[in-house]
């Protein structure tokens, strides 16, 4: 096993305190210990001795602060600066144009296919059942707006009993 540092290696967390470090240490000294564990005889004896040294490090109030010290300046050191800010300026980055990603080119030609496709379907259905491709609305032909129809009431019905606000098969396109 590779351990990053004394407080992974016997399983507690940087806060511990001086019983979590011993409870911890004899818990994993059982597992670790050449005598009781299935490990070979070398790699049980080199792991634990590797445990013992961190808990006597930990253990030392003096030696673990300096520990906690050099972790935090290790730390430090490996992060990541944050991008540089122009002066005066919070918006900075926010509207900037950038090439779009393998994921958005894809999902833009699914979409152009989808369009392609209704399109072509409805042309093809439309020929099937012998309906013209350009169809002009009913209440927009030439007849209509030509002739003047007399004003009749909403509630009034047409002399010869039929219904107007329903078009009729005749009608159709």
């Amino acid at each position: 096993m590779n351990f990053r540092c004394h407080y992974e290696r016997l399983g507690v967390v940087s806060t511990a305190d001086a019983e979590a470090l011993r409870q911890a240490f004899r818990r994993r000294s059982k597992d670790l210990h050449p005598d009781t564990t299935a490990l070979p005889p070398d790699q049980a004896a080199s792991e634990f001795q590797m445990l013992r040294q961190s808990y006597e490090l930990l253990q030392d109030p003096e030696r673990r602060r300096r520990y906690d010290e050099q972790r935090l300046r290790a730390a430090a050191s490996r992060a990541v600066p944050p991008p540089p800010v122009r002066a005066g300026d919070s918006w900075s980055g926010i509207g900037e144009r950038r090439p779009l990603s393998g994921g958005e080119w894809f999902s833009l030609l699914l979409l152009l296919l989808a369009l392609l496709i209704s399109v072509v379907l409805g042309l093809g259905v439309a020929s099937v059942q012998g309906r013209s491709w350009q169809v002009s609305p009913g209440w927009l032909s030439t007849g209509q707006t030509q002739s003047v129809m007399p004003f009749q009431p909403p509630d009034a019905s047409p002399a010869d009993g039929s219904d107007t606000t329903e078009p009729t098969l005749a009608d159709g396109p």
